[in-house]
């Protein structure tokens, strides 16, 4: 929930925290705190971390109200970065983080543990994203540690030249053990994307690595990158991912999508591989499915 007030006369000269306790009046000052520490608040569109900042009349405050027990702790540190060279670092991202900062925090979200890790490495130089994955997908995330190296894996991300391969349980059995969906793309709702025209171009690869009870796990090699594709081209052949709301997907405590690998060219024209092992709640689900994971 996104909320916004105006200081007054009557606010102004006080501390962010003890101002915006007068006029948000349903927040308490240590909640305001910790919204304010998570990077959740922006005083005139600039985001505020500082609490004792002193405040102006007409200063916009807008502050981003995180659900109740939703923030989790996210760090990375040499022994857990999946992969790390004079120019990129790869991480995996957890399902149910942030890939970026959002209105709501920056704190606890992919972008700022790799700010830190950075930051702790002195490189002096600031995280860049290039590409994302959903809140709910896991999987392998590549940051370039300095703008020639944003430059580089941006364009080969434009181009499709970077592979991606993902990891997805379904419900159904598909028609095919390999296949490809080439249908345009275009959002349909507020948030929601389904094959529609006219749309963008998207390509899609299937093929089933496993089977079991009632479902199937996938790996998807999307060829465009189009907002939640793999999701829409999946339900859009009848086989939505296991832990899907969003498109009709089986109840599951996270949703079943996971970037196994992406496949770059380093600066001396060397492919570089990073992958990441599914995690054990994916295991587990796949396991209840009788979908055999051990090769991955």
């Amino acid at each position: 929930m996104i909320v916004k007030k105006t200081v007054t006369a009557e606010q102004a000269g006080m501390r962010l925290d003890d101002g915006a306790a007068l006029l948000f009046d349903t927040l308490s000052k240590t909640r305001l705190r910790g919204i304010i520490d998570l990077g959740g608040c922006t005083v005139n569109g600039t985001m505020v971390r500082v609490a004792s900042r002193a405040l102006r009349e007409g200063d916009e405050i807008v502050l981003g109200v995180m659900e109740s027990g939703r923030f989790r702790e996210l760090v990375y540190t040499a022994e857990t970065v999946l992969y790390e060279d004079r120019d990129v670092v790869g991480v995996c991202k957890p399902a149910g983080f942030n890939s970026q900062r959002t209105p709501y925090q920056l704190k606890g979200t992919v972008e700022y543990a790799v700010g830190v890790y950075l930051k702790l490495a002195a490189s002096g130089e600031p995280v860049r994203i290039v590409h994302r994955l959903d809140r709910g997908t896991s999987g392998v995330m590549l940051f370039p540690k300095h703008r020639a190296a944003a430059a580089l894996l941006s364009q080969q991300l434009k181009e499709g030249r970077v592979e991606k391969r993902y990891l997805a349980l379904v419900s159904g059995t598909p028609a095919e053990q390999e296949w490809l969906v080439d249908q345009p793309i275009a959002k349909i709702g507020s948030a929601r994307y389904g094959v529609a025209r006219p749309g963008k171009e998207a390509q899609t690869g299937f093929r089933v690595v496993a089977s079991g009870d009632g479902a199937a796990l996938v790996e998807a090699r999307p060829f465009t990158g189009r907002t939640h594709q793999i999701r829409v081209h999946l339900v859009h052949c009848g086989l939505p991912i296991v832990g899907d709301s969003t498109y009709g997907g089986e109840a599951a405590p996270r949703m079943m999508l996971h970037c196994r690998s992406m496949a770059f060219e380093d600066r001396d024209g060397r492919v570089i591989t990073v992958s990441a092992r599914l995690d054990e709640e994916y295991q587990q689900i796949c396991s209840c499915k009788s979908v055999d994971t051990l090769q991955f």
